[in-house]
């Protein structure tokens, strides 16, 4: 695997070795030993899938101490945006993003660790996204950010007027210092 640092330090985007013949295509999604040589240890503890069709916009979610999560993911069928907001307190990069198209063509992933708000918008007509957490869902713990919050400036890359929004992703506040994790 192929590991590309971003702008924002431990967001990484793993590209997996991809093994192509007139059958199709082999990869290893996830390897135990192969991560933590590069993330450092992480145990993984759930995986999420979700279905969504164009203009969903997922995000941004987090959840607060004690249940902060590391996060592997990746879309497996269609395309999405998916986008981690760095939230760590005092982080020089804090209410910073870092963007990356994941598709099922290109087969990368992204690791984010504890300390990012994440989303993602569906840009293809469907899309099957699946995510490795390194700590179970605890609903008292759930927190999110505004996705259209005008100081981060993140181009989701769907009109406004296009976006699917759940309710509670519709009544999130803009990030602020006290979001910090």
């Amino acid at each position: 695997m192929e590991i590309i640092k971003t702008d924002i330090a431990g967001l990484l985007i793993i590209k997996p070795r991809v093994f192509e013949d007139p059958r199709g295509y082999f990869f290893e999604s996830y390897s135990q030993k192969d991560f933590e040589d590069v993330c450092g240890p992480v145990r993984f503890v759930q995986d999420n899938e979700s279905r969504s069709c164009y203009g969903v916009v997922r995000g941004l979610h987090f959840q607060r101490p004690p249940y902060t999560q590391a996060k592997l993911v990746r879309c497996v069928r269609g395309r999405v945006l998916d986008v981690a907001v760095d939230i760590r307190k005092g982080s020089p990069t804090f209410g910073k993003h870092v963007a990356v198209e994941l598709n099922e063509d290109n087969h990368l992933q992204l690791f984010i660790p504890k300390g990012f708000a994440h989303g993602f918008s569906v840009l293809s007509e469907t899309a099957v996204f699946q995510y490795k957490c390194d700590e179970f869902y605890h609903p008292e713990a759930d927190a999110g950010v505004q996705l259209d919050d005008p100081a981060l400036a993140i181009d989701w890359q769907i009109p406004a007027d296009l976006r699917i929004l759940s309710e509670k992703d519709k009544r999130r506040l803009p990030l602020s210092p006290s979001d910090a994790i």
